[in-house]
């Protein structure tokens, strides 16, 4: 789908986040402005997302339900607009948009991460048996080297030292909204009661009283993760200068291994105390980022270094139903058609590769291999119809181990 607000991945359109200029001298500079620009844009941003691109509220006329006069047709509450109070007589977006058209060929063709896609390949996307959906929760990133912060000229933001969350101030914040422009993922807010930016605070009061934030806490499956990572912080620059090809990578040698002793050293000498050292040491974090390799930033060409990471979706299991039994695997060759999902699966390696590698898809190949083989290996162990040998080929394709596989 086209996300909220609409196309947000498209910064030709936004210009959030940063570009590197220059082939031998590389620099960072953000894609929205310099100095200058911003001084002439500073009473009139030109790269905001407008009303539309969000969506206009609304709410419907209830009070006809309860006044209408007695007659032979059934009275209907009409939407009516939360800005203008007006009536709407179409109602085009809205709250989770994407969720209930997100095949639609207005949704789902404009996904910006499709283009380049060749006739043939958007012809199978679009095909009702290859359709597949997944949500994304999105939150702030918190970012490394946040756009945002660099957007503000009136230095709102920040970044705390303490824990890298990124905070507005609200008594410094002036209404510039340069934040919302600068974010490529567009998680900053302008609230038109305080006339003031607000964020994601990661619920900062509940992490220094030793709790998850409220989102990661109250998860129903389990599925978000928080841990501490060391990292270089004078690596920052050079790592968001890297090609967009080696971005993920990049990214991954930026956080530092906690066991090795010359880190334990350096964390140290710069005031960092034992108890964070061990917490890193524990970290689920570092395991799924830099340990597996599987966990992935959203979008690393906008160069900002997100802390919050995806495991890729898996895609079903390509199955078929042969003499009455469904199954997916052919009993000749078993290993085969399972790992070989990969290449035939409903999400295109090419869509992933454009939403979480920066179109790489060797990144992305190797994560997925690595979740298949998990995949294969758990079958061998709770199904128990995949022979010892294949199970190892398979982890050596996925270039893990058992006992990784278990942890």
């Amino acid at each position: 789908g086209t996300g909220y607000p609409t196309r947000w991945e498209d910064q030709t359109k936004y210009r959030g986040g940063w570009v590197v200029d220059g082939q031998r001298q590389k620099s960072l500079r953000l894609r929205l402005q310099g100095k200058w620009g911003t001084l002439s844009n500073i009473f009139y941003n030109p790269y905001l997302p407008t009303l539309d691109d969000y969506y206009e509220p609304w709410t419907y006329d209830y009070q006809n339900l309860i006044s209408a006069p007695l007659a032979d047709e059934q009275p209907t509450a009409r939407a009516i607009s939360m800005v203008t109070g007006k009536y709407m007589d179409t109602i085009e977006a809205g709250p989770n948009w994407d969720d209930d058209l997100g095949g639609s060929q207005v949704y789902a063709n404009n996904d910006p991460n499709f283009d380049g896609a060749s006739d043939e390949e958007m012809r199978q996307i679009n095909e009702i048996n290859s359709t597949v959906f997944f949500y994304l929760p999105r939150i702030c990133n918190h970012c490394l080297n946040p756009g945002c912060v660099a957007a503000c000229p009136q230095g709102a933001l920040y970044k705390r030292g303490e824990d890298g969350v990124v905070l507005v101030s609200q008594e410094r914040c002036r209404a510039w909204r340069m934040c919302v422009s600068g974010c490529p993922y567009k998680k900053t807010y302008f609230n038109w009661s305080t006339g003031k930016a607000e964020k994601c605070i990661l619920c900062y009061p509940r992490l220094e009283s030793g709790q998850p934030p409220a989102c990661f806490h109250s998860c129903v499956g389990r599925i978000r993760y928080i841990g501490l990572v060391l990292y270089d912080a004078d690596a920052i620059e050079e790592t968001a200068k890297s090609p967009q090809d080696q971005l993920v990578m990049a990214q991954r040698n930026i956080i530092k291994d906690p066991f090795d002793p010359e880190i334990i050293a350096a964390a140290r000498a710069n005031g960092i105390p034992d108890s964070k050292i061990e917490a890193a040491q524990k970290s689920p974090v570092f395991q799924f980022v830099k340990k597996w390799g599987i966990a992935l930033s959203l979008h690393p060409e906008f160069r900002t270094l997100p802390r919050l990471l995806y495991g890729p979706p898996l895609g079903p299991v390509q199955a078929k139903v042969e003499n009455g039994v469904y199954d997916n695997i052919d009993s000749e060759s078993r290993l085969g058609p399972l790992m070989s999902s990969l290449e035939r699966s409903r999400i295109p390696l090419r869509y992933m590769a454009s939403w979480l590698a920066g179109g790489n898809e060797d990144i992305i190949r190797g994560v997925y291999k690595k979740l298949v083989s998990v995949r294969v290996y758990m079958r061998s162990r709770k199904v128990k119809d995949i022979p010892d040998e294949e199970v190892q080929r398979a982890l050596a394709e996925g270039k893990t181990t058992a006992a990784e596989v278990e942890a």
